[in-house]
């Protein structure tokens, strides 16, 4: 079994949190001008991309590669730099924003091929496969795990630990929260099949890495699967870890107790909720248990 964390917060809480994340994206703190946003190596793989290290701590601390969410197809760069200084700060690493390609003119598996290629460039360059943590949100995070399966497949070596933040595991959408939390979520499921059937574009969606539950979990890195109680993929995120676990992975499962999908975006605010600094800073403890074993 996983190790499981419920994280609550009160009603007043929770109701913030809703307000922010009511339209997107919230009001987005700027990043601080103490930052290092030059780019820290010059290869991503031929992928697009952006590079913030929030405590110029440099290569030598390892990378945070952040691959955003955004139903696959949509992208918002200025959010996204500002998610990828918070993540740097908070897994003391500097952070590399992967730009990979969207749908609809670029369906499955283009996204995949361009977060393998970014990774394996941090690799190439000489960055230890153990110092790297791969850390996506919602389709992101479906785009992180899809990933570690193709890179395990192909004998690549894996990133010291990946963090998947409200995941979509299963595009059949057949878990059970998908109906249970309709009307509770933020998102629609209807709008979330719309968007996996232009992404997958015929593909079986029964089947790996497009769908990682279905996949093969030995061998993996440990993760950090995260959701909402309330989202619509809690189970999604549930299934991964139960099924990481059952197959031999330091597998980590926090629920945020009647938060939406994508909760954590409250970390863009300058002046975030309880629940975002709860959100970094157990991203911080997981990156030091990560550590102290690397």
């Amino acid at each position: 079994m996983p190790t499981t964390f419920r994280i609550d917060a009160t009603v007043d809480e929770r109701a913030a949190v809703r307000e922010l994340i009511s339209t997107w994206p919230p009001a987005i703190a700027d990043i601080p001008a103490d930052a290092d946003t030059t780019h820290l190596l010059p290869c991503t793989g031929g992928v697009p991309g952006d590079w913030v290290d929030a405590d110029r701590r440099g290569i030598s601390a390892g990378v945070l590669m952040y691959v955003h969410g955004g139903g696959f197809r949509f992208t918002n760069p200025d959010a996204e730099r500002v998610l990828t200084h918070r993540l740097s700060r908070a897994t003391g690493r500097p952070g590399l924003r992967v730009d990979f390609r969207l749908v609809p003119d670029h369906p499955f598996p283009a996204a995949i091929d361009d977060v393998t290629a970014a990774y394996r460039s941090l690799l190439n360059q000489g960055v230890p496969a153990s110092r790297i943590i791969l850390v996506g949100e919602s389709s992101g995070a479906t785009l992180l795990l899809s990933s570690l399966l193709v890179l395990k497949e192909e004998g690549t070596a894996l990133p010291g630990g990946a963090v998947a933040v409200c995941p979509l595991t299963d595009l059949t959408f057949s878990s059970p929260s998908m109906t249970a939390n309709e009307g509770k979520d933020v998102i629609s499921g209807a709008i979330g099949g719309t968007l996996a059937a232009d992404y997958l574009n015929g593909a079986a969606p029964d089947e790996a890495p497009q769908s990682p539950v279905f996949g093969d979990l030995h061998g993996l890195p440990p993760v950090l699967l995260v959701a909402g109680g309330d989202e619509l993929m809690l189970d999604d995120a549930r299934r991964f870890a139960d099924a990481a676990a059952a197959a031999g992975v330091e597998a980590t499962l926090d629920i945020y107790e009647r938060m939406p999908h994508a909760f954590h975006a409250v970390i863009l605010n300058e002046a975030m909720p309880t629940t975002g600094t709860t959100f970094l800073s157990r991203l911080t403890t997981w990156a030091d248990h990560l550590d102290s074993g690397a």
